[in-house]
């Protein structure tokens, strides 16, 4: 039996009211090992050597597909693709006169997209019988926005540098909202006074430069 847990949702319109989604509650992550065996048990036709080998000729087969720009649809399972991005260590482009453009060495694959198709979504509706697993209730900051900024300008003239984290524990906040409240406060750092650096896990975040 599955669990879901409702989720509370931070108010992102200003509307002053809160929503809530709903997520399976992940029971555990299943190895390779134990995926394997339990498609062998399911259907003892196939070895479990067999199924190894199928397994990594679909992944090794994908990714030489996906690598030369196609887009692989798998029926009963879905269609992948590829996603490109900038590389960490360059700066994202534009199209304004005069701005240095990337060239291909800049470009990396970030990731790979995947459509699941219909019938494995209903074929999963189907196997998952849902039971009540509880609520996450968002953690609020006994602290205003402008209470919290102020804040982070203090730790800032104290430290010269912040990390997500250290805005969360500093106000209290979940790493998930402190997260994205301190990108928007950056996005406007004449405003805020916060400006970052860096990209994803190695982002820092500054005074900004006009302070």
């Amino acid at each position: 039996m599955a669990r879901y847990v409702k989720k509370e949702l931070a108010d992102l319109n200003g509307t002053g009211s809160t929503q809530a989604c709903y997520r399976l509650k992940t029971m555990e992550t299943l190895s390779m090992e134990d995926f394997v065996e339990r498609v062998h048990s399911f259907n003892g036709a196939f070895s479990k050597s067999t199924i190894i080998g199928v397994l990594t000729a679909v992944q090794e087969q994908l990714a030489m597909e996906i690598g030369f720009g196609y887009k692989v649809r798998i029926d009963g399972l879905g269609t992948f693709g590829c996603r490109l991005g900038v590389r960490e260590d360059k700066e994202m482009d534009g199209f304004e006169e005069g701005k240095p453009k990337l060239n291909a060495q800049s470009i990396e694959v970030s990731g790979i997209t995947f459509r699941a198709d219909k019938s494995l979504v209903k074929a999963v509706r189907r196997e998952c019988h849902l039971e009540r697993g509880g609520e996450e209730r968002l953690r609020r900051s006994k602290y205003s926005r402008e209470e919290r900024i102020e804040r982070a300008r203090q730790y800032l003239q104290r430290k010269g540098f912040m990390h997500v984290g250290d805005y969360a524990r500093l106000n209290g906040l979940s790493y998930t909202t402190a997260s994205r409240e301190l990108i928007a406060l950056a996005a406007s750092p004449s405003a805020s006074g916060i400006r970052s650096e860096g990209a994803k896990s190695g982002k820092l975040y500054l005074p900004a430069k006009e302070l």
